[in-house]
């Protein structure tokens, strides 16, 4: 517990010096040989050595959450594996037909970026039913791009168990778990390449939506106040978001998929070059904020605040580009010989 502490310490200190913003959480994914039962219990032993990720917390990282939550990651060559255990007393679900909005119920979701320009991801959401709606994002809804609802993860497998029982408000249950399979051929849809991203990482985060309850005799729905109103949910999330919009995929997490069976130890460092990512970004929302004030994108760097900025002591100038579509911003990276760009709708990319 204690080098657990003093490693998440050094990390902190190293990233926030370059971040206003929360340094995203890492989770290191063990590849097994294997392929698991999907039965919502996670009960192999390759389950029970995987560790668990650090508790949920709330979305904009500040409260905690009344209920514990946490999540367990594993691969083999054909899928990515998802375990997760939600504490709650009253374990209910409504919902039935596959592809509603499935966070009108309590459930769990994961959102997956492979190559992490924060276009074309997934997000998948189940609940306690077993009941899923899986979607694939062009961009994000900031960028009022398509959703393309009707695209269904092919091979999905998905499983529930509930510790109590379900939709019975006479008792008091411990809570549920859902473990997932997702096809790697899927996946793959969206990372630019046909390889496994072996010893590699993904940006991935999951949520927990969970509402307060009211019962109408022996049923379970959302509670409402005095007007007829349902009250706000509670978001819960394993990487912090900073603000309660799950759809900002440059907050999420980072997991790496290790080639190291689940009895090593392996230890991941989210890589120097993502400072720069997050720098980027920063000017993206500073060029978003000047847009919806001024009605047209600024010009200058130094309107937005961006003429420069340091990065472990070394001063890096970017660069502003403006087109009749929009913009980029490009910065030399001061670890490597490559360079990076954010554009007008938020893609970024290696251009070197």
């Amino acid at each position: 517990m204690i080098k657990n502490t003093i490693s998440l310490l050094f990390l902190l200190v190293s990233f926030l010096s370059c971040a206003q913003e929360q340094v995203p959480r890492s989770y290191v994914a063990h590849h097994i040989e294997t392929p698991l039962e999907i039965d919502g219990k996670a009960d192999e032993e390759v389950w029970q050595k995987a560790p668990f990720s650090a508790s949920f917390i709330d979305i904009e990282g500040v409260k905690t959450p009344k209920y514990d939550t946490r999540v367990k990651m594993l691969w083999d060559d054909e899928n990515l594996y998802f375990y997760a255990e939600l504490k709650e007393p009253h374990v209910w679900a409504t919902l039935k037909q596959r592809d509603t909005v499935i966070f009108y119920n309590n459930d769990f979701e994961i959102f997956i970026d492979p190559d992490g320009d924060t276009h074309n991801y997934y997000e998948f959401e189940m609940n306690a039913l077993n009941t899923v709606w899986d979607l694939l994002l062009v961009k994000p809804y900031r960028e009022s791009a398509p959703v393309l609802d009707s695209w269904d993860i092919q091979g999905l497998q998905t499983a529930v168990s509930i510790d109590g029982t379900l939709n019975d408000p006479t008792d008091t249950d411990a809570g549920w778990s859902v473990e997932i399979a997702m096809p790697w051929e899927v996946l793959k849809e969206a990372s630019g390449s046909n390889d496994l991203p072996t010893d590699q990482f993904w940006r991935i985060n999951f949520s927990r939506v969970n509402w307060d309850h009211q019962l109408d005799g022996e049923t379970y729905s959302r509670k409402k106040d005095a007007e007829g109103n349902f009250l706000p949910e509670y978001n819960w999330v394993w990487s912090p978001q900073g603000v309660i919009n799950m759809h900002e995929p440059e907050h999420w997490g980072y997991v790496y998929f290790s080639t190291k069976p689940v009895s090593d130890e392996v230890t991941f460092e989210i890589p120097q070059e993502e400072k720069i990512r997050w720098k980027l970004y920063e000017f993206y929302r500073a060029q978003k904020a000047y847009f919806s004030e001024h009605k047209a994108w600024a010009t200058s760097l130094e309107a937005i605040e961006a003429e420069s900025f340091q990065l472990d002591q070394k001063t890096i100038t970017p660069v502003l580009d403006n087109h009749n579509y929009g913009w980029s911003i490009t910065v030399e990276s001061p670890y490597s010989d490559a360079s990076y760009r954010i554009q007008e709708d938020g893609k970024y990319s290696k251009i070197n």
